[in-house]
């Protein structure tokens, strides 16, 4: 039986990687590295600021430094992107509909705190939210399952009760690895580079209750 639903927040409930990319050609052009389209698709999407930062600048980043220069990018998203927030189309009226159904909600993202409160803020999700946790709430990153586990546990809600959003690969094996039953977004990823997930979407215009229970 459903008992809670978990969204990723990034091409989840808003399609932000082309302004990540923006952001990240502004951070790479200072330091005179110009990755390809091909290479954020392959290094970028999905993928925590240690990863994608240490795969770029060519070495470990970590501790103080991974601090400072992801602070540093996710300042240029938020400027960026502050003025363009956009759900993917039918996502709040999924989302007023679950709360229709008093399921509890949590967002799980591998962003940080800062674009959470952005995000979700100007969405005015807030407060209807049980659980959100970001980057900083967890010491392993997806695919490790501790952020979804994590949010489980706040929601009060066994883990193979709960149904995760995701679109990245890294994404949906968390949700997989906590033993929870994944809804593929479509958004970023085909469904042949998304590892074999439930259900499938494009977007949340033609999702319906009735659909996702039948998951359980």
């Amino acid at each position: 039986m459903l008992q809670a639903v978990i969204f990723d927040m990034d091409g989840v409930i808003c399609h932000t990687n082309p302004f990540h990319s923006q952001a990240f050609k502004i951070f790479f052009e200072k330091r005179n590295l110009f990755p390809s389209e091909e290479e954020f698709i392959l290094h970028m999407y999905g993928k925590n600021n240690g990863y994608i930062l240490s795969h770029f600048l060519g070495r470990k980043i970590e501790g103080e430094e991974l601090l400072l220069l992801e602070d540093e990018k996710e300042s240029l998203f938020r400027e960026i992107y502050k003025s363009e927030v956009d759900p993917i189309p039918g996502f709040l009226n999924f989302f007023s509909m679950l709360k229709s159904k008093d399921l509890p909600t949590g967002v799980a993202t591998s962003a940080p705190r800062a674009n959470l409160d952005l995000i979700i803020g100007t969405l005015n999700l807030y407060d209807l939210l049980e659980s959100k946790l970001a980057s900083e709430d967890v010491s392993r990153h997806k695919p490790d399952p501790e952020v979804y586990l994590k949010s489980a546990f706040l929601l009060g809600v066994e883990p193979n009760r709960c149904l995760v959003f995701e679109d990245s690969f890294s994404g949906a094996s968390a949700g997989l690895n906590a033993g929870m039953k994944v809804v593929g977004v479509l958004s970023t990823h085909t469904k042949e580079e998304l590892p074999k997930c439930d259900l499938y979407i494009e977007d949340y215009t033609e999702l319906d209750l009735s659909q996702i229970k039948l998951l359980f």
